[in-house]
């Protein structure tokens, strides 16, 4: 709620109330030392230990030029002037006391005033993650809430007093509390020493999933590339571990399904026939996915669901014959929080995961304004699309089958009417949401999509139905890569196909992060929630090269609608950057996976059997100078980009084999390939000779996280480094050097040729004196004093 002009004014009263009182004695006004900030250049250390400093006249000008939006915001930022006083001096020294003293102010005055809503708890410390602070205190002190960091405050004039006098001894990082709290905080992002330090700011709100994001926030989404940070601790352990969770602990949580975009004409009998309808389907291949759903337990204890009562099928059912919903709504929420359920319930890519997907979208087909008629039967598990992932075609493609041809290369805004946002079954879709989408061809991996457009189309069939536009995002089984490539955990690759859904494929909403900012955060709401699917992308798949590239600027991956908007997936930050866990190619992971994707063979240029066909020019036609290029038809033509990609993410470049056929060599020799040196093994295996000199009586153990952290470790695996020696400490002998005689005479030479030509122009050579020959009567001269005549 914006601040009243009555609140402004109550607001303003407890200010004077506080910069007003002083000490008994001397009659010293309190406040004097926390009017304004503390010189940054004198005290660098206390902009170290104090991530989010204010002061009291910095309240004052954001008051003044109503930049609250909530009278609670001033007051936390009031607080926060004497929190971070109390945090960064040490107890019992004056300006402690002080600001223990106008801390009690502030809450006694703010509570007199009913204008003003009531305080929230106040920690013992300033919200942070990275605070530092007396190692001495209580560690139970040392809890704060959710960080989110806002930006830093630019209206506190330079000071050369200081809010300090002893500083105190940093302490361990303070951890989290388990429960969100309505207080706006700032966190420093700290990154490696190789990547420039940045304040990334972000509000923390909780309570409100859809509510407006703070107008203080740096989000650093324009057009440059954020800076990378390097995993010198990628591999995650239970450090790591921990403080994924304590942050995720204390977010806000999602609070269910909202009051918009349901069923409206459903009867008591549709609904119990719908219900029936689904327990008795059989899909094409004799399945009955509703088994699925009735595997799961009727008690609803899965955590970070919007809800706890008891729900199951045949509860659902029950209640359809009773007549227990009062209305159409009620029954086909009910409907979407079991499915919900049975989403979080089994593990994504199996079959019963797969089975859920696939008979909630044919539920939301029995629901919709053009449902199927008996019997039903589909061979896309009634997905509107024909194709999905891996095995879709561009729509003006020439290559594979015309019903695969569904995707387009841009957003076509034609037969649409171009809105700000769709509603479908309570969730509410705008631009740059992402989805999971039905997937005609294994629901297990729904499509994931990001959102370029909604619409409402003006073709004569669909007329008046809505739809959204996407990108299609796909997963490590859709692509073709190498067997030595590597995949970070939850990855998906940006796409150039695009597709248009109509409202029935979406399944529920998700979050895709850039890696850039899924290593220092988490989405803040309502861009996602904990429970959530969220995945990392860190590369652009090109599938008809089948090669990967890594994405340096993400600002070209997103709608440009919101390149430039600072409430874009904002994030609440680490303590430290996280990095997800890597895990080889799926298909080498021994369990069976039918997938459009596979792994490409490293010894091979091309697969066997494998036809040429001409390529066209790009000019569109053959004509005069131009001459026909053959490729292969979507095989391993482009297998050196591909693994040139790979080498970037660590593995090494398979050199190209010599092809007997001259076309085919001219096409897929590149101009320059780079290649990357074998990396060398550190590992103790190999430090002690190979298992050729460990023999059959080796046995290895791996060192606990605890010991592993003190020593150099891999970047990519995490293992300790080893060595087959110490490191030989070695006298280097200087090289020779020139004597100070000499040296003094090259000085003394060139600062005469300096004088004697100092209005020479710089660059040209001194003039050479011309030699003139002697006469003979010095010529005979010279020759009698030689001959000591």
């Amino acid at each position: 709620m914006p601040v009243s002009a009555a609140q402004k004014t109550a607001i303003e009263e407890v200010i004077r109330a506080i910069t007003s009182a002083s000490s008994r004695r001397a009659k010293r006004r309190l406040a004097d030392m926390f009017m304004d900030l503390v010189d940054r250049e004198s005290w660098p250390e206390y902009y170290e230990v104090i991530p989010q400093p204010r002061c009291i006249n910095g309240v004052k000008a954001n008051l003044a030029q109503n930049k609250y939006k909530n009278p609670l915001d001033a007051f936390i930022d009031l607080n926060l002037v004497f929190l971070n006083a109390l945090h960064y001096n040490e107890d019992g020294s004056q300006i402690a006391k002080d600001a223990n003293t106008l801390k009690g102010i502030l809450e006694s005055e703010w509570r007199q005033r009913p204008l003003l809503p009531a305080p929230p708890m106040s920690p013992a410390k300033p919200p942070s993650a990275t605070q530092k602070g007396n190692a001495s205190k209580d560690q139970k002190e040392r809890a704060a809430v959710v960080p989110g960091p806002i930006k830093s405050q630019t209206t506190a004039a330079s000071s050369s007093k200081s809010q300090s006098k002893a500083p105190a001894k940093p302490s361990p990082p303070i951890q989290l509390n388990s429960t969100p709290a309505p207080l706006q905080t700032r966190v420093s992002q700290t990154q490696h020493s190789d990547v420039k330090k940045e304040k990334e700011t972000v509000t923390v709100k909780a309570g409100t999933p859809e509510g407006e994001p703070s107008q203080d926030m740096d989000v650093d989404i324009g057009g440059t590339p954020e800076p990378e940070v390097v995993a010198q601790d990628s591999a995650r352990d239970g450090e790591t571990e921990e403080i994924v969770r304590q942050l995720e602990k204390g977010l806000p949580r999602w609070e269910g399904f909202a009051d918009v975009g349901w069923t409206e004409d459903l009867t008591s009998d549709r609904m119990v026939e719908i219900v029936t309808t689904l327990s008795k389907y059989r899909d094409e291949s004799g399945n009955r996915p509703a088994a699925s759903l009735e595997g799961i337990p009727e008690e609803t204890d899965i955590p970070d669901l919007s809800f706890t009562h008891a729900l199951s099928l045949r509860l659902v059912e029950s209640r359809s014959r009773m007549n227990y919903y009062e209305t159409p709504q009620a029954f086909d929420k009910e409907m979407s929080q079991l499915f919900l359920k049975a989403r979080r319930w089994y593990d994504p890519g199996t079959e019963p995961y797969g089975n859920a997907l696939a008979l909630q979208r044919f539920y939301q087909a029995l629901t919709s304004s053009n449902p199927p008629t008996p019997p039903y039967s589909s061979t896309t598990s009634f997905a509107s699309l024909p194709a999905g992932p891996g095995t879709a075609t561009p729509l003006h493609s020439v290559e594979g089958d015309a019903a695969t041809r569904v995707t387009t290369f841009r957003v076509s805004e034609k037969d649409k009417r171009i809105v700000e946002e769709v509603h479908y079954k309570g969730w509410s879709i705008r631009l740059a949401d992402w989805l999971h989408l039905s997937n005609p061809d294994d629901p297990s991996r729904p499509i994931i999509a990001h959102v370029f457009k909604c619409f409402v189309s003006e073709e004569s069939q669909r007329k008046g139905q809505p739809g959204v536009s996407v990108c299609w995002y796909y997963r490590p089984e859709q692509t073709w890569h190498p067997t030595d490539r590597q995949f970070w955990e939850n990855e998906v690759f940006k796409t150039g196909h695009f597709a248009d859904h109509p409202l029935e494929d979406i399944i529920e909403k998700i979050a895709v992060q850039f890696t850039a900012r899924h290593v220092r955060g988490r989405p803040r709401p309502p861009f996602w929630y904990p429970g959530w699917p969220l995945y990392v992308c860190d590369s652009r798949y090109h599938d008809r090269e089948r090669a990967f590239v890594k994405i340096k600027n993400w600002n070209s991956c997103i709608p440009e609608e919101v390149r430039k908007k600072e409430e874009f997936m904002q994030i609440y930050p680490f303590e430290r950057p996280v990095f997800p866990r890597r895990h080889p190619s799926p298909f080498l992971s021994g369990a069976k996976i039918v997938a459009p994707g596979g792994v490409l063979d490293a010894n091979a240029n091309a697969a066997p059997g494998e036809k040429v066909e001409p390529e066209k020019p790009e000019s569109g036609g053959a004509g005069p100078g131009t001459r026909t290029r053959t490729r292969p038809k979507r095989a391993t033509v482009q297998k050196a980009e591909a693994e040139k990609a790979a080498a970037s993410r660590g593995v090494s470049a398979t050199p190209m084999q010599p092809s007997t056929s001259l076309s085919y060599q001219q096409q897929t020799q590149p101009p320059y390939v780079q290649t990357y040196p074998p990396r060398e093994d550190r590992s103790i295996v190999a430090a002690a000779g190979g298992l050729a000199a460990l023999g059959s009586n080796a046995a290895m153990e791996e060192l606990p996280p605890e010991t592993a952290r003190h020593f150099d470790r891999d970047p990519e695996t995490n293992e300790v480094l080893w060595f087959a020696a110490p490191p030989v400490d070695i006298v280097h002998a200087p090289p020779p050097r020139h004597s100070l005689k000499y040296l003094a005479h090259l000085a003394r030479k060139r600062k005469g040729q300096a004088g004697e030509h100092a209005m020479d122009v710089d660059g040209a050579p001194p003039p050479k004196r011309q030699k003139m020959s002697m006469t003979v009567t010095e010529t005979l001269a010279a020759l009698l004093h030689e001959n000591g005549l």
